[in-house]
């Protein structure tokens, strides 16, 4: 009997701990970057067909990284343990449905649970959802058997104070760069060199097929046995199946282009120089809050002769009006949207370039003053990512939400300590 206790017992906390990483994990990753679950929400609304929610995808977006953070920390502190495996379980029940879907289906290429952080097969996230469900089940099943490192008297203090940190932390990365670059397009990065193809890598397997008709009869041939030569057969249509995908470098491509619909990517990676690049995937949503600032780094580049070019999305029509309405005298180019948007998470943003690197990049919140621009561009090369400094806010973030959260637990365990002295002392006076 006590074997069979303790197995319970290690499969019920086994259960919390792996629900508990995983949904936070999944939560803090989202709320580092949640422009891009806002992005992978949109798709799935595209997807579908429901394109009239797109006005409330960003407050869905929040509040759904809100809520996964949450349940990650009450499982992993054991706070309102019923209620909270009644929610994951909830949670898992509608998810796992909608993975199966995804995998069989493929609508889109991954379902973003992680992020960019981790991007993983639709196929692999039905079977991680899998695991997940069996692991609230039990939770739930022995969720009286669960640790609980807080009292009835403290435990609403650890929800609340994680959805609202987490709300902060997602709003502060919204309105500025996120605090670690997921994609490719990192600071420090030579785009060419991401764009290249290692000798003997993996290349695509293909599978070649055709169609011939005799006597109205259709047939498959393969590569092999095609009937060559054989006038009885008619030929009708030859087909091409991807077999294995090969490697795929992490930039695919890098497509720009001048208004002219000339290719000009290889042109900018090229330049052998400094190179500003404001990136606005679609300018007619770009606020007018900035637009002197902006002016004024244009100013700044042609005075000391440095290229500068808008990359948009947006069509002719649109970078015509903005032309127009704001008198903007700096060069478009033009680039798919959604490459825009995976190189920056600001609309607009900037990006300092030099012979295809990566130097630096600004939201449009934190644009660089002259005395800036004059620093870096005289200082050299090195240091200029400020990855040091990046890494340094997690820290603090992280120490941050902790502090308060462990105090809590200190004041908790005194508070019962006393209490409990205090119920001793009672028992013996009586």
């Amino acid at each position: 009997m006590k074997h069979k206790e303790i197995t319970v017992k290690m499969s019920a906390e086994f259960s919390r701990l792996l629900i508990g990483l995983v949904f936070l994990f999944s939560g803090f990753v989202k709320a580092i970057d949640p422009m891009g679950f806002e992005i992978k929400i949109e798709e799935y609304l595209n997807v579908w067909g429901l394109e009239g929610f797109q006005p409330l995808i960003l407050l869905i977006a929040f509040n759904l990284i809100a809520f996964e953070f949450t349940l990650g920390i009450n499982m992993l502190l054991g706070v309102y343990r019923r209620y909270t495996t009644w929610a994951v379980l909830a949670l898992m029940l509608l998810m796992t449905p909608l993975t199966l879907y995804l995998a069989l289906f493929n609508p889109v290429t991954d379902c973003g649970c992680f992020g960019d952080a981790l991007v993983i097969s639709n196929w692999e996230t039905f079977f991680k959802n899998i695991l997940l469900l069996a692991a609230s089940v039990i939770a739930l099943v022995y969720h009286r058997k669960l640790l609980s490192c807080y009292s009835a008297k403290t435990r609403w203090f650890v929800p609340l104070f994680a959805y609202a940190c987490c709300l902060f932390f997602a709003c502060w990365n919204y309105n500025h760069l996120p605090l670690v670059d997921f994609r490719p397009y990192k600071e420090g990065v030579h785009i060419p060199t991401q764009m290249s193809i290692p000798e003997g890598v993996p290349e695509d397997e293909y599978r070649y097929s055709f169609v011939y008709e005799k006597d109205g009869v259709r047939k498959e041939f393969s590569l092999d046995d095609y009937p060559a030569g054989d006038s009885s057969w008619t030929f009708v249509e030859s087909k091409t199946e991807l077999v294995k995908e090969g490697y795929t470098p992490p930039i695919p491509a890098f497509g720009v282009y001048d208004l002219a619909g000339n290719e000009v990517g290889d042109i900018i990676l090229g330049h052998s120089e400094d190179l500003f690049l404001l990136i606005a995937a679609r300018i007619e949503e770009t606020s007018d809050k900035h637009l002197d600032e902006i002016n004024n780094l244009y100013d700044y580049a042609e005075e000391h002769e440095i290229p500068f070019y808008c990359l948009t999305g947006s069509s002719d029509r649109e970078i015509e009006n903005r032309i127009n309405r704001t008198g903007t005298e700096y060069p478009f180019l033009k680039a798919d949207a959604m490459l825009l948007k995976t190189i920056i998470r600001s609309n607009p943003g900037l990006l300092w370039m030099n012979n295809g690197t990566i130097l630096k990049k600004w939201h449009h919140n934190d644009l660089p003053e002259e005395e800036e621009i004059n620093s870096l561009l005289t200082g050299g090369r090195e240091g200029v990512t400020g990855k040091d400094k990046r890494n340094a806010w997690i820290y603090v973030s992280v120490f941050t939400f902790a502090l308060p959260l462990l105090l809590v637990w200190i004041y908790d365990i005194l508070y019962s300590r006393r209490r409990k002295n205090y119920s001793g002392m009672q028992s013996e006076w009586e």
